[in-house]
């Protein structure tokens, strides 16, 4: 265990917060909703893997990345703008990827290989785009961000996001410069060219791919457009400064030493639960999923017309795994095909004509055997993938059917029994609750260690640090280590990059042994608001071998029913963190959109939006303070805007249905080289030494979410606002309001009383901050603020009679 110290709690802003919320994609496909044909799994079941490797592709914009989906790609959670567009991984065999470039897709090289057949290609050099010359008419530009920051070995960076009105026209080139420091001149600290960040066919803003490396800390920046525009803003600081003072108190951390299946996280908590049992208890979730189970298969013959393949009615762990087939030739002329049955021993005897030579096509074979009343009972037979099987089988040996699964015996075969571990002093209702939840992609093997981290630090603290007795004294705590314990096994021990549980909805046409490794439903878009069932894009209803396969239905998953009969069990769950990787976000609501119109779910209002942003800043410098990794600007927000559309995820369910504020963590954020100048992606598995200091740095993250909980829970401070007047001419006065917290505003301008039914102060627009209000005569403004935690200013009554809201005269030339 590492001893290390702690202080300053969350700063003065997180006494006033007021609170009111892998992401892959999908893996092969066989049918396609769009006319694309679909690029065709070949995931080998011997545990080789057949040169399936974690590739890149890049795309011209979030377009390219819906094909992908609708193509049944298995994407990770992982999206960066370059140069010429997007840059995503996905897992893919060498037959995948030649597939996917014979469509036009520009497939990269290798992050990782699973086999020496996959081989690295060299990067495509960036085509830069010509500037086209300025039009006569000049943009306007909105600066939406200006920050630098220090991210590992203290090497600085500078990020820059900004909106041109003329950002519809490809053409539209802007250009950053910046300087170095205060009192130095705009450029001398460097030069740059912004790339355009469109989205399901909508420009968003402009942008650096990577945040650039700098020399000095810049304190002004300008940005000029091709099209005339410019615009000089203040550069800030992003993430606040690492706490020096460590503090008098012992603080104990460092309680994982290797990478853990959901058995031995299970017992880890349950020991837990057993050692401290006056701060904790252990909930059974009432749904037990399908369990590290499958049934046993084996498969004759080699081409598809005349290959065959047979599954046992029970799991392979039941007696699957016991049963044998033959097909013998019988030796003899004219023999008819027969079907027989000694114990667990299939004989299937084929047919022959009058020259001995074998008739017994693939179809004949599998009507004979599923005709035999004895056969039937112990296995079902099937053309391959939906062949008419016309062709004639050979014989085989004895073959014994199995079920493949290469875990010890140590990992159960029974339906799996999930656990929350429940921690805090007042475990009655009466306290905030928080939810943490983590691994519920299967292949983020780092994420059960944030959650297994987070639990000892709270647990093995609470004695001796005051600070960690606050959080638990004054919450209620919930952490469900392993979403998907059937899939975290199957990742571990057979096939590493598997994603969903292992419930097979797949029909006979997609269910032969060489699929194995593409069944099961995304947990992460099973959920019931923004799904693709509602139209929603980011994962698909029909494709059982896609990655981000739905389910049949909404909520048809026993892990995703569990995690809703939590927060419905336990509705003073107020706030949650739901922890994937890879790639270093830092996110929330809305996560999913519909591809017509890129109509959006309803983005959170100014209030709460500022609530996460200003929280963010102290979560993240939190997970800074570890080792120095910065999670960078462009990819914190809410999901539509800084990864994808995530249809059916968990945050939003939450988040829409119950109000929780959730967070997502996508850990592992890319390692900066600086004698290269370029980033490097970790992977989901990266080695241990860095797996595990991904993992602490994120239980500082996770720590510090209940340490701003515990500000919600504690905030009995009244939010202060004022009006300020931005701009005035002739006819037209604009002006917004400014608040001492997030904090959402009512107002009317037509002298009446403000009430929760007057209009709303409301943003702008995506990462612009809040509008600015205009009017053309002399106006009285009247309003009054409410924080998250509910606390209203002034202790104004909105539905009483009280006149003690704010006012203010706004005059107009």
């Amino acid at each position: 265990m590492r001893s290390t110290g702690r202080s300053n709690r969350p700063r003065r802003f997180l006494a006033l917060l007021a609170l009111p919320l892998a992401l892959a994609v999908s893996a092969p496909s066989l049918a396609s909703p769009t006319n694309d044909a679909a690029v065709a799994p070949d995931r080998s079941s011997t545990g080789e893997q057949n040169g399936v490797g974690l590739m890149r592709i890049v795309v011209a914009d979030k377009s390219g990345i819906d094909r992908l989906h609708q193509l049944g790609v298995d994407l990770a959670e992982y999206v960066k703008p370059v140069d010429n567009g997007i840059e995503v991984h996905a897992i893919l065999s060498p037959e995948e990827s030649r597939a996917l470039r014979d469509k036009g897709f520009d497939v990269r090289d290798a992050i990782s290989d699973q086999s020496d057949y996959a081989q690295n290609m060299a990067e495509r050099s960036a085509a830069i785009r010509a500037a086209t010359a300025a039009t006569a008419t000049t943009d306007t530009l909105t600066v939406l961000r200006a920050e630098w920051f220090t991210s590992l070995d203290n090497q600085l960076f500078l990020n820059i996001e900004v909106k041109s009105s003329a950002g519809t026209d490809s053409t539209t080139v802007l250009t950053a410069s910046w300087d170095s420091g205060p009192g130095t001149e705009i450029g001398s600290g460097g030069t740059a060219t912004m790339s355009r960040f469109t989205d399901a066919g909508q420009y968003m803003y402009h942008r650096f791919s990577n945040p650039v490396p700098v020399t000095a800390a810049p304190a002004r920046a300008t940005i000029t457009s091709n099209k005339g525009g410019s615009a000089t803003v203040d550069v800030a600081k992003w993430l606040g400064s690492p706490r020096k003072d460590p503090g008098k108190h012992p603080y104990v951390s460092d309680f994982v030493d290797h990478y853990m299946d959901p058995t031995e996280v299970t017992a880890r908590f349950t020991g837990l639960a057993a050692e401290f049992p006056k701060l904790t208890e252990l909930i059974d979730l009432p749904y037990k999923t399908n369990g590290y189970r499958r049934n046993a298969q084996a498969q004759f013959g080699t081409a598809a017309a005349s290959t065959l393949y047979v599954t046992s009615t029970a799991y392979g762990s039941e007696g699957g795994n016991d049963i044998t087939m033959a097909l013998v030739d019988p030796g003899t002329a004219n023999a008819p095909l027969t079907v027989s049955v000694s114990g667990k021993a299939v004989t299937v005897r084929l047919a022959t004509d009058g020259s001995g030579a074998i008739t017994s096509t693939a179809a004949q074979v599998v009507a004979a055997v599923n005709g035999n009343a004895d056969a039937a009972k112990l296995l079902t037979a099937s053309t391959y993938r939906g062949n008419a099987g016309a062709g004639v089988m050979a014989a085989a040996p004895v073959t014994q059917l199995t079920d493949n699964l290469k875990a010890p015996a140590s990992v159960s075969r029974e339906p799996f029994q999930m656990k929350v571990l429940r921690i805090g002093k007042h475990r009655d209702g009466s306290k905030v609750g928080v939810f943490l939840y983590c691994q519920e992609h299967a292949r983020e093997w780092v994420t059960p260690l944030v959650c297994v981290e987070s639990a000892e630090r709270l647990l093995r603290n609470y004695a001796k640090d005051p600070d960690t007795r606050k959080i638990v004294d004054d919450l209620d705590i919930f952490i469900l280590p392993v979403v998907n314990p059937d899939g975290a096994h199957y990742s571990m021990y057979d096939y590493n990059m598997q994603r969903r549980n292992l419930t097979n909805y797949c029909p006979e046409s997609n269910a032969d042994p060489a699929r194995r490794n593409a069944w099961g439903v995304d947990i992460n878009r099973n959920f019931s608001v923004g799904s693709v069932f509602d139209g929603y894009v980011g994962a698909s209803a029909t494709n059982c071998v896609s990655d981000t396969f739905a389910g049949p239905s909404e909520l048809s998953e026993p892990e995703a029913r569990n995690e809703v009969w939590l927060v419905d069990t336990f509705p003073n769950i107020k706030l949650s963190m739901n922890t994937h990787s890879y790639g270093g976000y830092f996110m929330w609501p809305p996560g999913a959109y519909k591809a017509e119109g890129r109509e959006v779910l309803p983005r959170v209002d100014q209030g709460t939006e500022a609530y996460f942003w200003t929280s963010s800043d102290y979560i993240l410098s939190r997970v800074q303070e570890y080792r120095g990794t910065a999670i960078w600007p462009g990819r914190t927000g809410p999901v539509t805007d800084v990864l994808y559309s995530a249809a059916g995820n968990s945050a939003d369910e939450h988040w829409y249905n119950r109000g929780i504020i959730g967070w997502d963590f996508e850990v592992g954020a890319d390692i900066y080289n600086p004698a290269t100048g370029r980033f490097t992606a970790v992977g989901f598995q990266p080695p241990f030494a860095e797996g595990h200091e991904e993992a602490m740095e994120f239980a500082n993250g996770n720590i510090a979410i209940l340490e701003v909980a515990r500000a919600y829970a504690t905030d009995k401070t009244q939010p202060r606002t004022s009006l300020q007047v931005v701009k005035r001419e002739q006819g037209a006065t604009a002006f917004t309001f400014s608040t001492s917290e997030p904090a959402n505003l009512y107002y009317t301008l037509d002298g009446s009383r403000p009430t929760y039914g007057s209009a709303k102060l409301a943003l702008a627009g995506m990462r612009e901050g809040v509008q600015n209000i205009t009017v053309n005569s002399d106006t009285t403004v009247n309003w009054f603020s409410i924080d998250i935690a509910g606390n209203v200013e002034s202790n104004y009554k909105p539905d009483g009679e009280g006149t003690n809201y704010s006012r203010q005269r706004v005059r107009v030339q």
